[in-house]
C-alpha cells in the first residue's frame, strides 16, 4: 500500500504541479487534481452511523493509514503549491478490473445467476447508497 497509495500519489501530485506550473494553456488554468480516497480513513463507524468531512481521521489498518497519508499529501500540495485539489472519501468503489470477490461484483453476478444474494454477518450493515 505504501508504494501505490503514498509514493504513487506523490508522483502524480508532482507531475500535476509541474504541468500546471509549466503550461500556459487554458486546460492548465482549469486543472483540478481529484484524489479518490476511502471512507476507511475515518475508522469504524460510530453510533451516529455516518461520517462527515469534519470526522477525525482514525485509520485502523495499513491500507487505511496509507490512504490517510495520501489524503494529507493532496491537501498539503493544495496549500503549499496552490494546486487545485479535491479529495473524495468513497465507499465500495467499483468498476472494470475490480476483484470479483468484492461486494458489488458478488451481488451482481449472484443476481444474474438467479441465486440468493449473500448476507454477511447479521445483515445490520448500512450503506449510504
Amino acid at each position: 500500500f505504501i508504494t501505490s497509495n503514498i509514493v504513487g500519489t506523490y508522483t502524480l501530485l508532482e507531475e500535476a504541479r509541474r504541468y500546471v506550473a509549466e503550461s500556459v494553456s487554458e486546460a492548465a488554468a482549469q486543472f483540478r487534481f481529484h484524489h479518490v480516497s476511502t471512507d476507511e480513513v475515518f475508522g469504524s463507524l460510530g453510533r451516529d452511523g455516518k461520517f462527515t468531512e469534519e470526522s477525525p481521521y482514525l485509520p485502523n489498518s495499513p491500507y487505511s493509514a496509507s490512504k490517510a497519508a495520501s489524503d494529507h499529501l493532496v491537501r498539503a500540495w493544495g496549500e503549499t503549491f496552490r494546486l487545485n485539489t479535491v479529495v473524495s472519501n468513497c465507499s465500495n468503489n467499483y468498476g472494470p478490473y475490480q476483484y470479483p470477490e468484492k461486494l458489488i461484483p458478488v451481488i451482481v453476478q449472484t443476481a444474474l445467476r438467479g441465486e440468493l444474494i449473500p448476507v454477511y454477518g447479521k445483515g445490520d450493515n448500512v450503506r449510504d447508497w
